[in-house]
């Protein structure tokens, strides 16, 4: 099988799709700007979205030019091999998949829901309780040294995980520490909170589990056990 091949098998296997792009694209964002407010505020999203996301599709693309195969493979397949790129391709490519990701884990407050009820049982088993798992998950985005991501995952033995990446890494990538298919991620890079949280992270996590979308989660969780 070549490497390609095995590549888009692992990206169906984590329940993403596999096809060529032309460029890599930035999705429209599933909400006004405003309504994650006042977890998330209008001014921070814009210029999150807007501005840093942006840069990090702009950025990919131009690596094209130096990597032609990327312009075969989906987001999802780069992080699978992200080790044979250069750290412009593992900074913004992470950076793409990270925040198209983020956007997606988020939903105005009124209608973020619960876990299914599949992934709360699995998260009382893997953690204890709900609330053991929020602490958890806090602690590792309040305690990453400098810039970085929160995730949950669901490692390749099946159990949920917490963990946390430096920078724009992910836990889908053939680099990372902790490897796992994430379900859930939460951006602590200055950037996503400084305007309106300044120096308080922590308020910042707080907040950040009113808009958590939790169908999406969810969805993700049961794509991930097929």
């Amino acid at each position: 099988m070549n490497m390609k091949l095995k590549i888009a098998v692992l990206a169906m296997t984590m329940g993403f799709s596999f096809s060529a792009n032309a460029d890599f694209k930035q999705a429209p964002l599933p909400y006004s700007v405003n309504a994650l407010e006042p977890a998330i505020d209008a001014t921070t999203m814009e210029i999150h979205y807007g501005k840093h996301h942006k840069a990090y599709v702009d950025n990919l693309n131009a690596q094209i030019k130096n990597y032609p195969d990327l312009d075969q493979l989906s987001i999802e397949a780069v992080q699978a091999q992200i080790s044979k790129y250069n750290t412009a391709v593992r900074n913004n490519g992470g950076g793409h998949f990270n925040h198209a990701f983020f956007w997606e884990s988020l939903s105005p407050t009124a209608s973020s829901g619960k876990p299914s009820t599949k992934l709360l049982k699995q998260i009382k088993k893997d953690f204890g309780s709900f609330e053991n798992f929020q602490t958890k998950f806090n602690e590792a985005a309040t305690g990453r040294f400098g810039s970085g991501w929160a995730w949950l995952i669901v490692q390749p033995n099946g159990k949920l995980a917490v963990s946390s990446t430096p920078n724009q890494d992910n836990p889908l990538m053939d680099v990372a520490e902790v490897k796992g298919t994430p379900l859930l991620g939460l951006d602590v890079w200055e950037h996503a909170y400084y305007l309106k949280y300044q120096n308080r992270r922590a308020d910042y996590t707080k907040a950040f589990w009113t808009v958590v979308n939790w169908k999406k989660v969810s969805d993700r969780y049961a794509q991930a056990n097929k």
